[in-house]
C-alpha cells in the first residue's frame, strides 16, 4: 500500500486529544495489517489456485466460532 503524507495541520483543523490520535493510529496500523494479510492471501491464489475443499473449512464452522467468540468477549446481559 502506498504511503500518503497527510497535509500539515493547519489552523483550520481541529486537533485531537493525544489519546484519541494514539487510537486512531492503533486503528489505521490494525487496518493495513489486515488489508496487507488480506492482499497476501489473494496473491497466494492467484500464484497457486484455490485449495482444495477436502482442505477447507466450511463457512458455517467458521461463522460459529466467531459467534462464540464475539460472545465470549460481550458479558451476557440479565
Amino acid at each position: 500500500m502506498s504511503e500518503q503524507q497527510v497535509p500539515a495541520a493547519t489552523e483550520s483543523r481541529l486537533q485531537l486529544e493525544p489519546a484519541a490520535a494514539e487510537g486512531l493510529r492503533a486503528f489505521a496500523a490494525k487496518t493495513r495489517a489486515d488489508a496487507d494479510r488480506l492482499a497476501a492471501v489473494l496473491e497466494d491464489v492467484a500464484t497457486n489456485g484455490l485449495p482444495a475443499v477436502e482442505d477447507c473449512t466450511p463457512w458455517e464452522e467458521l461463522r460459529a466460532a466467531h459467534l462464540d467468540r464475539l460472545a465470549a468477549q460481550r458479558p451476557a446481559v440479565a
